[in-house]
């Protein structure tokens, strides 16, 4: 792409030296690009400088306000939002230059198919593909999510979706990836603790056998072979982990 276009790429970081480089050259096509970095050990923070990407310090506070600290930073009212193991493909980047080729874009924010690798195979069904997520948008009609963990764009107003893929290429082990829900689902269960949510057995008990049954049958999954099994099989174990945990506080609250 011969020219820059007026958006700004916007990235969190932490500890992200190895996925950074590939990330930030595949979205090379903005006109800006901050960093936000939350105290990386490794060389994250040098590798954005020597690519060009403004880069902020400033300490972890949740994935959703984090993300929306990086968007306040941004030069440019239309944002695109993405993780350091998130890679732009040229399909991708040939749409979002065709949505500033518009006088007035058709809407205020755009949702890319999100295509995830799991143990070694891109799925392309279940929740693995396509997972939609608003991440090109501007930013005086949408704003993250204060969620700390699964936040979400808000968008005041008209959110389309765009073609081309976002392909998630995270090398992360299974047993990572394992503990990574373990994290998520605590932060998940204290947050509706807070909200004064409640967890039934029916909902420990049900929520993660529909979730499964929606994404490996009506969604296909089981056409992702091993891969899609494991993944759909993971996030229904995840599902059971948050209401068990939300049960066990409110437990805990009743107690003398």
């Amino acid at each position: 792409m011969a020219e820059s276009l007026p958006l700004s790429l916007c990235i969190i970081t932490r500890d992200a030296a190895h996925d950074l480089p590939a990330c930030l050259e595949s979205a090379a096509f903005a006109g800006d690009a901050v960093v936000v970095d939350s105290g990386s050990r490794d060389d994250t923070v040098d590798v954005a400088r020597r690519m060009g990407a403004r880069v902020i310090e400033h300490a972890f506070e949740g994935f959703g306000a984090q993300k929306q600290f990086a968007v306040a930073a941004a030069q440019h009212d239309w944002v695109l939002c993405l993780d350091a193991d998130e890679r732009v493909t040229p399909e991708l980047a040939q749409q979002i230059a065709q949505v500033f080729a518009q006088e007035n874009p058709v809407a205020s924010a755009f949702a890319v198919a999100r295509r995830n690798r799991f143990l070694g195979r891109w799925l392309a069904h279940g929740e693995g593909y396509p997972d939609w997520n608003v991440r090109l948008f501007d930013r005086r009609w949408a704003r993250w999510s204060d969620d700390a963990v699964h936040e979400r764009v808000i968008v005041d107003g008209h959110a389309a979706r765009i073609g081309g893929d976002l392909l998630h290429v995270s090398a992360e082990s299974l047993t990572d990836y394992i503990a990574k829900q373990n994290r998520y689902t605590s932060i998940q269960a204290a947050q509706m603790h807070l909200e004064g949510r409640t967890a039934s057995v029916a909902q420990i008990a049900l929520a993660p056998m529909a979730r499964f049954i929606r994404l490996y049958f009506f969604r296909l999954g089981f056409l992702d072979g091993v891969a899609g099994f494991a993944h759909i099989a993971v996030g229904a174990f995840a599902s059971f982990l948050k209401y068990a945990k939300l049960r066990a506080l409110n437990i805990a609250a009743t107690e003398p």
